[in-house]
């Protein structure tokens, strides 16, 4: 094994860092002035060594500064540490990227979590080929990008950073030589000019299809590369660890098992924006993404697949199907040009006809996009299965005559993406809230069942009487006119995905999730809508099920009712009979930021845990196959968290080969906005989900002591408790609102959804979970990803003799209870509650300082109790990169959290005039945007 010395050390990154860093400091110099630079430079010092020392006269000195610069000279201030954090972000991902790629390049032992260092795992514990196969067949990966943007990051911004990472990367070549190195610096300098001369803030709101364009910016720019890599890297590891055949294939095949799917034009619930228009323009334009990307590439194997006739022979059925092509498009294909061309040359002739056909589908997609009478040329491919088709006859061709090494090239790069994309590119899902369902059925019974009142029926009659119209022969017309304006939408919207799954095929669309599902009769009134345009029913013969629809349980009292949900849905014979017609699966999904912000990280986290193990039991005990959809959030307050740890952390049993999560916000940027980086998150994903599907590959279930499970329970239950008195406390909801500023986030545009689920209604209920955890990490609480836990890890050892060391053994041998507690500390090391109590001033009502000292005690206790268990001196101690990384932003993320507070003053001041007030808008904004992209961590 190769020396550690090998990779690259913090120290090499500081050296990075302050490149970058002396680069900006010279654009400040040159465009924003020497005053700037040096406001920037005192208060990034001064706040510095007030983190080492605190110094009471030397911290006045420094607000009193603060105090006395003009909104103009705030501003620049804020938009160089907004900068600096942004490319210290690059520098870090950079710094990572080279690492690994370090490892690689040496022969290192690789990271744990890469497929090299999993599939020898798996090879030592002496799992055959053949049951990692049958493991590997069942695998179901599918990350899905939602529409809840949470950070302001504009394309051209996205751009710059990748194009200084690029920069990054090649600066640190061991080859360069000093000219080179010279070259680069110079690169590198403009483009960090070209950043500070771009504005970093929209100048409008965000739209439903501006953000479907920046979700698709992540597809083109990172996953068309990253996905086939992926899958090179899986299937390199399988040849070095279970050898390969005589034919240099391995022994284990990987199939395509990736799918990303979306939500961005398809989440309907609390965004009016999102109509039925929308979502089928949202699936013609991904169409678009999807058949340019396949098009460029069939270009580039009509270039390189130079092959000759003369020099080899390609495969029968290859050649069958050019004749057929030559008879059939020849004369259009070749229209104007040499009758020969390319008459020598089989693949590059085949990869002409390909192209024609796709070119015919994008005339398809053009014309619906431009909202003109459309219509399919023959020509065109009437599938992504058809395409796929021509790929695999070309591959098998090559590999007939000998060319296997050129066939798992380029050429099966495509065939991945086409398995993985087909021509929908994400599979687009569908939500709604549930009331919506419930009055838009209302309103079809008063048409076809005007006998029958909906509304006032209990759940019994309501699942009775949806059953036997689901279940109707005979055709159901109702007239959409007399329909509201809501019911008439939402019954377009099922119109919409039958004509787009007959015209795209039932790819196109992921699932139809309901959110806010309090009962079994929320899912029936989906059922019923579908079999009115004809998506499942009886069709006189057989049953049948084009859709696949997921119940969200979301609050805490909704996570504890799902199993009793979902047994009255699952024994009601229509719905069953449904299930069963559709390849007998349900999907659930769960919802972990409702249940944060409603019963706290310790009851959200625990009731997650358990309605897992419930929901698939029951499903079991129904002969039902369920995958878990987890809506997990970019926070530990959403039940964000390194993506490998969450999934191994889930309840044994519950995984099985297949997971869906969701990705949301600024997380999208973290992951995806590179590609090089998008193939080591899929990476540690897949082998996460590989991992934890251990209970297949052992044949045996995988236990905890039944103690663990009590005692969490009573933890969480303590844990609920405090978070409860602290949200019911008088003036806690004001404190919210007037401590941070999610007030103002919702002047950001970061996106086209309400932030409130009801306009003017300060309260709970009504704030989204997104801008409650966004607001409470402005303000440095970072509250619902740790509250509650100090008080119930006191009261556990309190009232156990052994109560530690209890939690010391769970920490150790539990994976739920440490990721738990492993994640909470990355929140706590970002809180800060000297900074937090300047927010607190910022609330006038009477009960402010004792809501702040119960907070600022309870993070006492807490930190104090995760180091107690996890036997720490200090917080992230097993994660030195992580809390290497938050030390060095520190000094820059303090200043403007005190320049926030003291902009939010001036902006609320009734004092001043509005243009005054107007003023202290835009970098109250920009500090928004800073302190997000300091903290990596804001919805």
């Amino acid at each position: 094994m190769n020396a550690p010395q090998n990779l690259l050390t913090d120290d090499d990154l500081r050296a990075q860092v302050k490149l970058l860093g002396t680069l900006l400091g010279q654009v400040l110099l040159q465009f924003a002035g020497e005053d700037v630079f040096e406001a920037v430079e005192t208060l990034r010092r001064g706040f510095a060594d007030l983190q080492q020392q605190e110094d009471q006269q030397r911290r006045s000195e420094l607000m009193a500064m603060i105090d006395a610069m003009p909104a103009g000279k705030i501003e620049l201030v804020v938009r160089a540490f907004s900068s600096y954090f942004m490319l210290v972000n690059v520098a870090e991902e950079s710094f990572a990227h080279r690492n690994r790629r370090r490892m690689l390049s040496h022969g290192m032992t690789l990271w744990e979590g890469s497929f090299d260092h999993t599939l020898a795992d798996l090879k030592a514990q002496g799992l055959s080929a053949g049951t990692l196969q049958g493991l590997i067949n069942r695998l179901h990966f599918a990350p899905v990008f939602t529409a809840h943007p949470t950070e302001a990051r504009r394309r051209a911004v996205m751009e710059a950073m990748r194009r200084i990472f690029l920069i990054c990367d090649q600066l640190y070549s061991p080859s360069l030589g000093v000219n080179d190195q010279r070259e680069l610096e110079a690169q590198l300098a403009a483009e960090i000019q070209i950043m500070w001369r771009t504005d970093e803030l929209r100048s409008a709101k965000l739209e439903v299809r501006d953000e479907v364009r920046n979700g698709l910016y992540y597809v083109r720019e990172s996953l068309f590369e990253a996905v086939p890599k992926a899958y090179s890297f899986f299937e390199r590891a399988l040849r070095k660890h279970y050898g390969v055949n005589g034919d240099g294939a391995a022994p284990i095949s990987v199939p395509s098992f990736i799918r990303f799917g979306s939500w961005i034009g398809g989440d309907r619930d609390g965004n009016p924006f999102v109509t039925a228009d929308v979502t089928e323009w949202t699936v013609h334009t991904q169409m678009q993404a999807a058949l340019d990307e396949y098009r460029a590439r069939v270009r580039e194997l009509r270039q390189t697949l130079t092959h000759s006739s003369g020099w080899c022979t390609p495969s029968a059925p290859f050649l069958e199907r050019l004749a057929e092509y030559e008879a059939e498009f020849g004369e259009q294909v070749f229209r104007g040009t040499a009758v020969q061309i390319y008459s020598r040359e089989p693949y590059r002739r085949m990869a002409a006809m390909m192209l024609a056909r796709l070119d015919a589908n994008l005339s398809y997609v053009h014309q619906c996009l431009a909202d003109v009478p459309s219509f399919t040329s023959h020509l065109a491919y009437e599938d992504a299965a058809a395409f796929l088709a021509d790929l695999y006859l070309i591959r098998d061709s090559l590999i007939s005559h000998g060319d296997r090494i050129i066939a798992m090239q380029d050429l099966q790069a495509l065939i991945r993406l086409v398995e993985s994309f087909g021509f929908h590119l994400l599979q687009l899902d569908i939500r709604q809230e549930s009331t919506i369902h419930t009055r838009t059925v209302a309103a079809v019974l008063q048409q076809i069942d005007p006998d029958f009142d909906y509304k006032g029926a209990d759940e019994a009659e309501r699942l009775k009487r949806l059953s036997a119209w689901t279940g109707h022969i005979d055709p159901i017309e109702i007239d959409d006119s007399l329909l509201d304006d809501e019911a008439r939408e939402t019954v377009a919207v099922f119109r919409r995905m039958a004509k787009l799954k007959s015209e795209v095929g039932d790819e196109v669309f992921g699932t139809y999730i309901i959110s806010m599902t309090h009962s079994a009769s929320h899912v029936m009134e989906v059922m019923l809508l579908a079999r009115l345009v004809g998506l499942c029913g009886h069709n006189g013969d057989a049953w049948f099920c084009r859709i696949l629809v997921a119940p969200l349980f979301e609050t805490v009292d909704d996570l504890q009712r799902s199993q009793a949900i979902l047994d009255e849905l699952l024994s009601n014979k229509v719905y069953r009979a449904l299930v069963a017609a559709d390849g007998n699966r349900q999907e659930v999904m769960l919802g972990y930021s409702d249940s944060c912000k409603d019963g706290g990280i310790l009851a959200s986290n625990w009731n997650l845990y358990q309605a897992q193990l419930s929901i698939i039991a029951l499903t079991r005990r129904h002969g039902v196959e369920c995958r878990l959809f987890h809506g997990r959030g970019g926070t530990v307050g959403r039940g964000g968290g390194p993506t490998h740890e969450a999934i191994l952390s889930q309840p044994p049993g519950t995984v099985n080969g297949e997971i869906k999560f969701t990705e949301q916000g600024e997380m999208l940027y973290y992951k995806y906005s590179n590609p090089e980086t998008a193939n080591y998150e899929i990476g540690m994903g897949v082998t996460g989900l590989l991992k934890a599907s251990a209970t297949l590959l052992k044949k045996c279930e995988v236990r905890y002591p039944q103690d663990y499970l009590d005692w969490m329970r009573d933890i969480a239950a303590a844990g609920e408790t405090t978070y409860r008195a602290l949200i019911a406390t008088p003036g806690f909801i004001d404190y919210f609102y007037e401590n941070t500023p999610v007030t103002e986030i919702g002047t950001l545009n970061i996106g086209s959804r309400p932030s409130h689920r009801k306009k003017a209604d300060r309260s709970l209920g009504s704030i989204r979970a997104i801008p409650w955890v966004f607001g409470w990490a402005q303000s440095r609480h970072t509250l619902p990803a740790w509250y509650g836990i100090g008080s119930a890890l006191k009261s556990f050892v309190d009232q156990h003799p052994e109560g530690l060391a209890h939690l010391r053994a769970m920490y150790a041998e539990w994976p739920f209870f440490r990721g738990l507690l492993s994640n909470v500390q990355m929140a706590l090391t970002k809180a800060d509650m000297e900074i937090a109590e300047e927010y607190a001033r910022l609330c006038d009502h009477p009960g402010t300082p004792d809501i702040y000292r119960a907070i600022a005690d309870e993070f006492a206790l807490t930190v104090a109790g995760v180091k107690q268990v996890a036997q720490i001196e200090n917080l992230l101690e097993d994660n030195q990169p992580l809390a290497l990384s938050i030390s060095r932003r520190r000094p820059y993320i303090d200043p403007i959290n005190h320049i926030q507070v003291r902009l939010l003053k001036r902006y609320r001041s009734e004092s001043v005039w509005e243009s005054e007030q107007d003023s202290w808008l835009t970098p109250l904004k920009r500090s928004i945007n800073a302190i997000a992209a300091g903290m990596r961590n804001t919805g």
